[in-house]
């Protein structure tokens, strides 16, 4: 595997791309990365520090039948176990590997690469976040990780891992979040921008219940949070929440029926209100007028 040297920090090269890139078929895997081999199931085992925890029962029976009747197509990558002969831990493509096991398969294919505690996290991290497959959380506890063992700054993260600094920057800053919080994270019922929006807030947990419960979008839980830091006490008014286009269209048609603005304002029970701006009492009168004939 290919690294680059850079102010005396190894970092993976242009060899990554061979190892994870998306392949149609395992003879193109062949023909971009050699050592290509198949290798009993039962030899490899999972990698500890893997930076995904979480494999969801119905992914990974769907793919479990797609390897049924396709076989697997894409290799995993593996190291082999110090003072084992034919242990094999795994560095890349767990969730292939577990819906192999599902599947029944005895052998699959392996890119075996003998490489560092270090380039096997960096791959990990590397090949998840390329494809998306962590949350917010288990990609900030990926770069904890390569922070803590391997002393890495957020600049060389931002270098390794192919974002921004502030990404990293912000993506590790979940981490400070509440343990409830965090578990909104896992569940996938808050997103990494919701959660960013709570980190200053004086108490995230009871913000971000109210976020879910209210089905607020990014832009109004950042409006709540910034209200209960600006409030003395922590407590906030809820902020306006985004208005759907059929609403607008309402109260467009409303607005020209009556020749005033009207507001219509949703509760998340059902109930609402309709609000009617008027300039002039020759205005309230006229509409008045129309509620009476």
């Amino acid at each position: 595997m290919s690294v680059i040297e850079d102010n005396g920090r190894r970092r993976l090269g242009r060899g990554l791309a061979a190892l994870i890139g998306d392949a149609s078929s395992e003879f193109e895997v062949v023909e971009r990365v050699r050592g290509l081999r198949k290798v009993a199931i039962d030899l490899i085992r999972a990698n500890p520090k893997n930076p995904r925890r979480i494999f969801k029962d119905d992914e990974l029976e769907e793919l479990a039948g797609s390897i049924k009747q396709h076989g697997m197509i894409q290799p995993v990558v593996v190291r082999p176990i110090a003072g084992q002969d034919n242990g094999f831990e795994l560095i890349a493509g767990e969730r292939r590997w577990r819906a192999a096991q599902k599947a029944g398969v005895h052998e699959i294919p392996v890119v075996i690469q003998d490489v560092s505690d270090r380039e096997a996290l960096e791959i990990a991290i590397i090949e998840n976040v390329q494809r998306q497959d962590l949350n917010p959380l288990e990609e900030a506890m990926g770069y904890e990780q390569l922070v803590s063992e391997f002393s890495y700054t957020q600049n060389d993260l931002a270098s390794v891992i192919g974002k921004s600094r502030s990404h990293v920057a912000n993506t590790m800053r979940l981490l400070k979040l509440p343990e409830p919080v965090k578990q909104y994270l896992n569940d996938g019922v808050l997103t990494a921008g919701h959660a960013r929006a709570l980190i200053a807030a004086p108490d995230p947990t009871t913000l971000a219940r109210r976020i879910v419960e209210e089905g607020m979008t990014v832009r109004s839980a950042e409006s709540l949070a910034q209200a209960t830091i600006a409030e003395p006490h922590g407590r906030a008014k809820a902020p306006k929440p985004d208005k759907d286009a059929d609403t607008r269209a309402l109260e467009k048609r409303l607005s020209d029926a009556l020749g005033l603005k009207v507001e219509i304002a949703h509760r998340s029970n059902g109930s609402g209100e309709v609000r009617l701006s008027y300039k002039s009492l020759e205005q309230l009168d006229e509409v008045i007028r129309r509620l009476e004939s």
